[in-house]
């Protein structure tokens, strides 16, 4: 966190709760007529947008009007846990053919034309 960041946290902001991985959510102390509250995350390490969980994204975004409570909201036996970004890594998605993953490349489903 810049020390910018720290100094407006320190004056302006209100804690509003935290997420599983130690995020903490902040909004403006103070209530101007005809304006919404200004609204922040200060990241618990690398400030990495996807590490945002989507219940705490809904209302970073004005989406809701509430906070999400603590643990998060409830969840379906079908949903996935929330996972950050991984593009650039090691875990990222790597179709079969790609240059960088291990498998074999898939032959082609075409036959490429050829001049008579």
């Amino acid at each position: 966190m810049t020390f910018g960041t720290w100094l407006f946290t320190k004056m302006r902001g209100e804690s509003v709760g935290t997420d599983a991985e130690g995020n903490r959510y902040y909004q403006d102390k103070r209530v101007v007529a005809g304006r919404r509250r200004k609204r922040w995350v200060v990241y618990n390490g690398e400030a990495e947008a996807s590490r945002v969980p989507p219940d705490w994204h809904g209302w970073l975004h004005y989406t809701a009007n509430v906070p999400p409570p603590q643990g998060g909201l409830p969840r379906r036996k079908w949903q996935k846990d929330h996972l950050r970004n991984l593009s650039g890594t090691d875990l990222a998605y790597r179709p079969a053919g790609h240059t960088l993953s291990n498998g074999e490349k898939p032959k082609p489903s075409y036959e490429a034309w050829r001049p008579r």
